[in-house]
C-alpha cells in the first residue's frame, strides 16, 4: 500500500481525535508489517493536529538524483557497446559522470559484469592467415636447411590461437551480461 494512503487514514483518524497508538494498532491489524511504525503514526498525527493538510512529502533541500536518468544510462550503454574493453575510469572521463554513478548504472541498470576474456576466433583474418603461411614456410625452410629436425616440431590439432594483450590485465577484461 502506498504511504500516502496511510497518511490519509492518519489524517481522518486524527481529525476524529483518536490517539496515534490506536491508529497504529488499527493499521497494524489490517496491514501487518506493511503498516507504518508507531513513531511514524505519532509524528504524522502530531503534524495533522498542528494544522498540516498535505499527505505528500515536502520538497527537501539538496541535490536531486538525476544522474541515473535514461539519457545517461543510454550513453554508458553506447560507450560499452562501442568498446566492451573500456574501463570504469575511461567511462567516467568520456561520459562526465561520477565514478559511483557509472558503477551504479553498469551494475544496477545494465546488469553487466567485467570478465577477463581470451578471444579465439573461429575464422582467421586475412592477416592471420598470411602470418600462418609465413611461419609455416619459415619452419619448412629451417627444416630443409638442417637447422631443425623433425623431432623438433610439435604438432597438435588445427586450432590456431590469436592472443593480443595490450597493457594491463584489467584493460583486457570485457563487459558481459550477467
Amino acid at each position: 500500500m502506498d504511504k500516502e494512503y496511510f497518511r490519509f487514514y492518519i489524517t481522518v483518524r486524527t481529525a476524529l481525535h483518536i490517539e496515534p497508538i490506536a491508529i497504529h494498532n488499527e493499521l497494524h491489524t489490517v496491514f501487518g508489517d506493511e503498516a507504518p511504525p508507531l513513531r511514524t503514526a505519532q509524528r504524522w498525527s502530531k503534524w495533522f493536529h498542528d494544522g498540516r493538510e498535505e499527505v505528500e512529502d515536502e520538497e527537501r533541500p539538496g541535490r536531486p538524483i538525476t544522474e541515473t536518468i535514461s539519457e545517461n544510462i543510454r550513453q554508458v550503454r553506447d560507450l560499452i557497446n562501442d568498446n566492451p574493453y573500456v574501463t570504469v575510469d575511461e567511462l567516467e572521463a568520456q561520459s562526465g559522470l561520477s565514478h559511483g554513478t557509472v558503477q551504479r548504472i553498469i551494475s544496477d541498470h545494465l546488469q553487466l559484469k567485467k570478465v577477463t576474456v581470451l578471444y579465439v576466433p573461429k575464422h582467421l583474418t586475412n592477416f592471420q592467415k598470411a602470418e600462418r603461411v609465413r611461419i609455416c614456410q619459415e619452419n619448412l625452410l629451417k627444416f630443409e636447411q638442417g637447422v631443425r629436425r623433425l623431432c623438433d616440431v610439435v604438432t597438435d590439432d588445427e586450432s590456431w590461437f590469436y592472443h593480443k594483450q595490450i597493457g594491463r590485465k584489467s584493460s583486457n577484461a570485457a563487459w558481459i551480461a550477467r
